[in-house]
């Protein structure tokens, strides 16, 4: 008989929960050998209760009290440019001493997309390489004479998994803000709300007014970024015991969702909760979860996020060339593509609620829909050039309408046609790109960006998949355990 689930979405009301010690994360199924992705859920702070989570969580803080935080984020301001996520995670496994940070943090990126449940055999393997390297020292690993060693390296490994996806989340969503602040000179900046179908949308989970943040100091934004545009926006519990939330009596055994995203914009708590206000004054969000069970690593996130905003100003609008660098540029646009499957993957939990991100708002279908287009569009305007044509102009809706089809629930069968699609369209690219000349790609016929400049442009549709996420992530506590 499936258990009953109880929703909670007013502040208070999600407060109370967080608070209540009966009400526990889901825990983790079975358990496996040390080194595969079942040993990992089973053995992290993050699925556990009682004891053993407070065993476990006190490992996370005692490798995050070896860590000042000054220094965590002047590490991540002065760190090459590059995908926020593996610059995040990087920068962290270089400050708590890792061998070869690069390199972990690809397999942490690997691991990431596993974390939440399902198998892949590419996560296992990605677990048995960082064991070792993450193993404290002195110590084996799986199978070495402290019984303790493998639980540390566990949690390790954990910490780096959180902030791959939270922590880097909370980064992109406060660049966003940035940009529009940026992108718009004006006193205020209202967002223009997108032509969704009658009754769609409630009107109060639209974005209505963007205040201006330039000046503001960096930890501000990312404040309120927490609030309006959360990186996690619901956590689930069980019961372990019978307890009573808010006037409603919840049973042993009862889930309970806690809608975070909706309590960080109670107008009983907030006031006009619509508005992204850096300046805003008041309790904090909930992003951060509450005790007994708060994120110990909030202000190592906060550093971590300040360091890589604050190196360097927003760019300059009018000068939008794409950064390249020497990787294949057939291997970055297969690595976007790659990226926005491993979420697309978790989207068949969609609860049918758009996401909000920046002034549009995005669902799964559309997602892929502007992924596609963006793939479709850059590739003819590559072939036209090179036949000595001047390219199309492209007429895309683009992200300016949220369409009827947008709004469709995402099955399995949409998640194998995304596959399909994309995965071809990568194919199409990377055999084009590998018939380029060098001369071709960085002297490219034709007005526009050089051809490798397009590929390494492309990386940003994963911006489409990022504004949804990683709908399995968005059961968890953000941050570390």
């Amino acid at each position: 008989m499936t258990s009953p689930v109880h929703e909670f979405d007013h502040y208070q009301e999600v407060l109370a929960a967080l608070a209540d010690p009966v009400l526990v994360p889901l825990p983790a199924a079975g358990s496996g050998v040390p080194g595969t992705m079942a040993w990992l859920r089973a053995t992290v702070a993050r699925f556990s209760s009682g004891d053993a989570h407070t065993r476990r969580r006190a490992l996370v803080e005692a490798d995050l009290a070896r860590l000042d935080r000054a220094a965590l984020g002047a590490a991540a301001a002065s760190g090459p440019d590059g995908d926020t996520r593996l610059l995040v995670v990087r920068t962290l496994a270089r400050e708590l001493g890792l061998p070869d940070p690069t390199a972990v943090a690809e397999a942490i990126g690997i691991v990431a997309r596993s974390y939440f449940g399902g198998d892949d055999p590419d996560a296992d393997a990605a677990v048995a390489w960082l064991l070792p390297r993450v193993h404290p020292a002195g110590t084996e690993a799986h199978g070495g004479p402290d019984d303790g060693a493998d639980e540390v390296a566990a949690n390790r490994i954990g910490l780096l998994v959180q902030a791959c996806d939270a922590t880097s989340g909370l980064i992109d969503r406060a660049a966003g803000a940035v940009r529009r602040a940026a992108d718009d000179d004006r006193a205020g900046y209202c967002c223009s709300t997108e032509a969704l179908p009658n009754e769609a949308l409630p009107t109060e989970a639209l974005p209505t007014e963007i205040l201006p943040t330039e000046a503001l100091p960096t930890e501000a934004l990312l404040t309120e970024v927490l609030r309006y545009d959360p990186p996690v926006r619901v956590m689930r519990r069980l019961a372990v015991r019978d307890t009573r939330i808010a006037g409603t009596d919840i049973a042993e055994g009862d889930l309970v969702t806690l809608d975070i995203a909706a309590a960080n914009r109670d107008p009983e708590v907030f006031p006009d909760p619509g508005t992204f206000d850096p300046e805003r004054t008041g309790p904090p969000s909930l992003t951060f979860g509450s005790p007994p069970r708060v994120c110990p690593g909030r202000d190592h996130a906060l550093a971590l996020a300040t360091g890589i905003l604050d190196r360097a100003p927003v760019d300059d609008p009018a000068d939008d060339t794409p950064a390249t660098d020497d990787r294949d540029p057939a291997d970055v646009v297969a690595a976007m593509v790659e990226h926005v499957l491993a979420l697309a993957s978790t989207w068949t939990a969609w609860d049918g609620r758009p996401f909000p991100a920046d002034d549009r708002v995005y669902t799964p279908h559309k997602a892929i829909r502007r992924v596609t287009d963006h793939l479709v569009d850059h590739l003819a305007e590559l072939e036209a050039r090179l036949a000595g044509e001047v390219p199309q102009p492209d007429h895309w809706h683009a992200s300016a309408i949220t369409t009827g089809a947008d709004l469709s629930p995402f099955t399995r069968q949409d998640l194998d046609e995304a596959r399909s699609r994309l995965t071809r369209l990568a194919g199409i690219w990377t055999n084009r790109l590998h018939t380029l000349t060098p001369e071709q790609l960085d002297h490219s016929p034709g007005a526009g960006w050089t051809f490798r400049q397009l590929a390494f442009h492309l990386v940003g549709s994963a911006y489409y998949a990022d504004a949804i996420g990683n709908l399995t992530a968005t059961d968890t506590d953000p941050g570390t355990p």
